[in-house]
């Protein structure tokens, strides 16, 4: 017994990847998540309209963060200012009493900005746009679609190359008369059609069982989920081509998971997070496409309003797939297959055996 625990040890201390997962994982989790767990938003962009915009802006306490200030504004000014999610709450400072139009697709602040407004009493008349009842579903639906198209794209796409490397036809590839850019594409197609068709199924039972709106271009959510799949993909296939097993390939993809779930804005608002935790959010693919299916679902928001999501994701759905095409034809190369064992770490002992 004593042999037997002194060769796990050994084992566990080579293989790096499963002794960061046991040891570095959890501080990190803690230290980033802790930083990151706060519902509580501490201000919201603001803009005022009107003929009295100047002095209520002067007016308005310190939560409320002006940002626009447009005295010849009109109420269609200030629902184009929400729809394009400029502000999270517009003041149409026309008549008496002055009129709130609250973003109700950002349910936190818009929680926050109602209770605050509670306290005006009638000198405010508040109205919630996009989720008037500020239903919890109705934001995490367009999320949670995101979520599922990532768990799919990541978890089950990582094992593409490790199945061939473990099946040992991998070597088969390297003489075979065609470019990794293509290998890569042939290990994604299938994945991203199954994918769009689970997209297509969950978004359509969202709408179905929770009532939530579709206000948006059918196109333009289309496009959006067609650039998050191909990045969620991609990623999927360049964990696998640095994975020499299927356990080390769903280590890795459950590294990128937890992330995603947590600090893409899903669950705790981004805006509430600490400065230095908030900058992962924005790495996250998930965090833009969760832009856009709720822009689209819930504000009915075009793809001028959006062009910000849609430009990063496409550029990491670029450097995504340029990266796994790199990293695929250095496994193909003459001795590459050779250094990424040795990156890799040892085998577990039972896959030596």
């Amino acid at each position: 017994m004593k042999a037997m625990i002194v060769k796990e040890f050994r084992e566990l201390v080579r293989d790096h990847r499963t002794l960061a997962m046991i040891v570095v994982l959890p501080l990190l989790l803690l230290v980033i998540f802790g930083y990151a767990a706060n519902f509580y938003v501490s201000s919201v962009e603001t803009a005022v309209v009107g003929p009295q915009a100047e002095e209520l802006a002067s007016q308005l306490p310190d939560f409320f963060d002006v940002t626009v200030t447009e005295p010849s504004g009109t109420r269609a000014d200030a629902e184009q200012l929400l729809q394009d999610n400029k502000v999270d709450v517009a003041f149409v400072a026309d008549a008496a009493p002055v009129t709130a139009l609250v973003d109700g697709s950002n349910l936190f602040a818009a929680q926050s900005i109602v209770g605050t407004l509670n306290a005006f009493g009638d000198a405010v008349h508040t109205e919630v746009l996009y989720n008037p009842d500020l239903t919890t579903s109705w934001v995490m639906i367009p999320a949670i679609i995101g979520l599922i198209l990532t768990f799919i794209g990541t978890i089950v796409t990582s094992i593409g190359l490790v199945r061939e490397r473990e099946a040992g036809t991998l070597e088969q590839l390297a003489v075979m008369p065609i470019k990794p850019s293509s290998v890569i594409l042939g290990k994604i197609v299938p994945y991203f059609l199954l994918a769009s068709f689970d997209m297509v199924v969950v978004t359509v039972l969202g709408m179905v069982l929770f009532d939530v709106p579709f206000n948006g271009n059918v196109l333009v959510f289309a496009l959006g989920a067609a650039l998050f799949l191909f990045v969620v993909l991609g990623i999927g296939v360049f964990i696998s081509t640095i994975s020499r097993t299927t356990g080390q390939a769903i280590q890795t993809a459950f590294l990128v998971m937890m992330p995603s779930i947590l600090l893409s804005g899903m669950i705790f608002p981004l805006d509430a997070m600490a400065a230095g935790v908030r900058w992962i959010g924005y790495l996250l693919p998930l965090t833009y496409f969760t832009m856009i299916s709720q822009g689209v679902m819930l504000r009915g928001a075009s793809l001028s309003s959006l062009w910000l999501a849609f430009v990063v994701l496409a550029v990491m759905a670029a450097v995504v797939f340029t990266a796994a095409t790199l990293r695929f034809r250095r496994d193909l190369a003459p001795g590459g297959r050779k250094r990424a064992e040795q990156a890799a770490g040892p085998a577990p002992v039972g896959e030596r055996a």
